[in-house]
């Protein structure tokens, strides 16, 4: 018992600390800036405080304690994301339109479950928490990965506002200081790239998936198996903005050769000239906004806020590829990349189950399984990842389309 009380202590401290991050990333946000949508694949930052609650309150103290009353019976219907086996939900489209309850009533919400959730750490029987762990683990990692989408959702909606607003301003190098020992991200500006070089790796078999014993894993990064490499080069760090300019200058946007056909067909649907959020790009000094505000771009940072296929389309332009999942994760596991964790790295391979992959059980098996397809893997975080909460197995995914996420791409090159 003595062990076990240990742990709920270690529990109870995870909780507190990832919970308590998420009001801060929200801090600087007004409530008008909480409430809107800029976008249908973003969500405003009140729905991910409400979301991430709601997934606690219903996965894990609905089911597991003892007659736990919910805060509001009609929050189950706001803030459900897609769990159809958990009842119906708000369009997702539509969650901008959510003016009431009111944020205040929102961070109510948060303190009446996070007080159940702490009562039940302490308090409940071996039996429901050993049921419970699992659960309270993955909403942890939920709740980072919501964490990570509030700033890139909220740079969005900035970046839409004529008056370009600072999400919030740069630190000083004592405040990057402190809020690097609280792990917390600011305002992400990804650091600088080093020279770039080409790692030749041998063929063989690579191990790829999460690891036995290891601390946490998504279903779909399991289960672990054997994959087949072809001799190959990689990048040693991302593509930088300088790089990437280069191809802008040289007609990149303006050669269909070069693009996949529906990423041709995007670039001139939405009139695409450069990344998401650059601007001037024939001046001396192309601008970017930040979630610093707007700034002028910084060359050797890595390129972020990409499509894959305006990753796919550098790579062609550079007589090189994208990488597969397998060949990121077999040279990340041997730490031989740099600039892992700037910019999330688009891969070539699309966002399928592993040989033997299984959903987990009860309702948070929609959590991945159902969204292999149609998307496409992405790999090593970003400068808006939490701290801690990537690992060289993890799989993100995303459509090839999608461009407000801090993505970027590392070349890949065949051997003969």
């Amino acid at each position: 018992m003595a062990v076990d009380r240990s742990l709920r202590i270690v529990w109870r401290r995870r909780l507190e600390a990832v919970r308590s991050h998420s009001l801060q990333l929200a801090a600087p946000l007004s409530a008008e800036d909480r409430c809107v949508q800029s976008m249908p694949d973003a969500s405003p930052t009140k729905w991910h405080l409400a979301h991430t609650t709601w997934f606690f309150e219903a996965v894990v103290l609905q089911a597991h304690q003892p007659g736990y009353r919910v805060h509001d019976e009609r929050y189950a219907f706001l803030f459900n994301s897609y769990y159809e086996s958990l009842g119906p939900r708000h369009p997702r489209a539509q969650r901008g339109l959510l003016t009431r309850p009111s944020n205040e009533e929102v961070l109510q919400y948060r303190r009446h479950v996070d007080d159940a959730l702490l009562a039940f750490v302490r308090e409940s029987d071996d039996v429901a928490w050993a049921a419970a762990l699992p659960l309270i683990a993955l909403g942890l990692q939920h709740e980072q990965q919501h964490q990570e989408l509030m700033l890139t959702d909220a740079k969005h909606l900035l970046s839409l506002n004529p008056l370009q607003p600072a999400y919030r301003s740069a630190p000083s190098d004592d405040e990057g200081r402190v809020f690097a020992a609280r792990g917390l991200h600011p305002a992400p500006v990804c650091g600088p790239s080093q020279p770039m070089r080409w790692l030749e790796r041998p063929g063989g078999i690579a191990e790829i998936g999460a690891t036995a014993g290891q601390a946490f894993s998504f279903d779909n990064e399991t289960p672990r198996h054997r994959a087949l490499l072809q001799a190959h080069g990689l990048a040693s760090r991302p593509v930088g903005n300088g790089e990437f300019l280069d191809f802008v200058c040289d007609g990149g946007y303006r050669r269909p050769e070069l693009w996949l056909s529906d990423g041709w067909a995007a670039v001139q649907q939405h009139g695409w000239v450069a990344p998401l959020y650059w601007s001037d790009i024939e001046a001396a000094r192309p601008q970017v906004f930040t979630l610093h505000g707007p700034r002028a771009l910084v060359l050797d940072e890595p390129v972020s806020h990409l499509s894959f296929y305006e990753a796919s389309a550098y790579a062609a332009w550079a007589g090189a590829r994208l990488p597969t999942e397998f060949e990121w994760e077999a040279a990340a596991a041997e730490g031989v990349l740099e600039g892992c964790g700037e910019v999330w790295e688009w891969t070539r391979s699309s966002y399928d189950p592993y040989p033997g992959f299984r959903p987990l059980a009860g309702a948070v098996a929609e959590y991945n399984g159902k969204f292999m397809v149609g998307q496409l893997v992405l790999r090593g975080g970003s400068c808006a990842t939490p701290s801690g909460h990537a690992r060289p197995s993890y799989r993100n995914f995303f459509a090839p389309g999608a461009r407000w996420q801090f993505a970027g791409l590392r070349l890949a090159r065949d051997l003969e």
